[in-house]
């Protein structure tokens, strides 16, 4: 199954010079990369990125990751995909930008 990372575009650009990421600040503070399912990742987004541009979502075979990749109770009571070591560039499956419209973020229609 895909899970979904959104990166903000310093970031996005940040991990791939590097090759590998903690992930965002608030990753670095609760000690773990958080992903979205792609029935969340909506959510996510206007949860988190309100009015933010040039954001980059970034999907990942959630198989691929390993034993590392946790799934945990967070916002609302759901299942999360946390993981708990580096995140590395090779293990990307797709990104695409994900725009700012009017009504909020625009998602890759096959995601939706």
């Amino acid at each position: 199954m895909l899970i979904y990372k959104i990166f903000r575009r310093p970031e996005w650009d940040a991990f791939k010079a590097a090759g590998r990421t903690l992930g965002a600040p608030v990753d670095l503070a609760d000690g773990f990369i958080h992903f979205s399912t792609a029935q969340q990742v909506v959510e996510t987004a206007a949860k988190h990125f309100t009015g933010q541009s040039d954001l980059v979502l970034v999907a990942f075979s959630s198989d691929a990751l390993g034993a590392a990749l946790k799934w945990e109770v967070s916002r609302g009571g759901a299942l999360f995909p946390h993981l708990y070591r580096p995140l590395e560039l090779a293990e990307v499956v797709w990104d695409k930008s994900l725009p700012l419209g009017a009504a909020g973020h625009i998602f890759p229609e096959d995601l939706l």
